[in-house]
């Protein structure tokens, strides 16, 4: 099962993919995690992003895709993998296709999480994290037990520069420019399945299982 989750920041797209590879036994890949692991195991590729990213530059598409296409053909990967953050962009996703022909892969969906902006502003103005476990909890759907205190660690919870309204919605901003014309990208290919993310995390998940299995 080789997977792609697309959405606007705060849809959900993280939490899901989690949950499905804990269930399909799969694993959960996003760049951010790739460039950590390269960079800390010194790998050629690890270098050749850590040049860029200590300049605060954007890590180059073909880059960006070679670090994807190295760790798709890891062994835990043989039964497949959900990509969480990248492509993000057309480039992107066409060298993502060219990389997985030329290694005999074709993606098997393209998820899709329909959250409406205003839905998604409310949802992230709401969130709080842990700056030490990264725990996220939100003051609505998923209060912590003791205000302000996170659950798993005791330290005292955060509310993110980046969940900020302006903030958020300049990302959205970014995402309908750059990332949502992905949308048609896939559904061209044949992959792509849209499903209501403005339901509950268990609804959205049942609907993303009825896809896949």
């Amino acid at each position: 099962m080789k997977i792609v989750m697309l959405g606007a920041p705060g849809a959900g797209k993280g939490t899901q993919a989690k949950m499905i590879a804990k269930k399909c036994d799969i694993p959960h890949i996003s760049t951010g995690d790739i460039f950590r692991e390269n960079i800390k195991n010194g790998t050629p590729l690890g270098a050749k992003a850590k040049t860029y990213m200590d300049k605060g530059l954007l890590v180059p598409d073909e880059l960006v895709c070679d670090l994807v296409v190295d760790r798709i053909q890891q062994d835990d990967c043989k039964n497949g993998y959900i990509l969480d953050g990248f492509p993000r962009t057309i480039p992107q996703a066409q060298a993502l296709e060219d990389a997985l022909t030329k290694i005999g892969q074709k993606l098997d969906y393209a998820i899709d999480i329909e959250v409406p902006d205003e839905n998604i502003i409310r949802r992230m103005s709401g969130r709080r994290s842990c700056p030490k476990c990264g725990a996220i909890y939100h003051v609505v759907n998923n209060p912590p037990k003791k205000e302000g205190i996170c659950d798993v660690c005791g330290t005292e919870l955060v509310f993110r520069a980046d969940d900020k309204e302006e903030t958020v919605r300049n990302r959205l901003d970014v995402y309908h420019t750059q990332t949502q014309p992905l949308i048609d990208f896939y559904k061209e290919r044949g992959v792509l399945q849209e499903v209501d993310g403005t339901k509950s995390m268990d609804d959205v998940f049942g609907q993303i299982v009825s896809i896949i299995f």
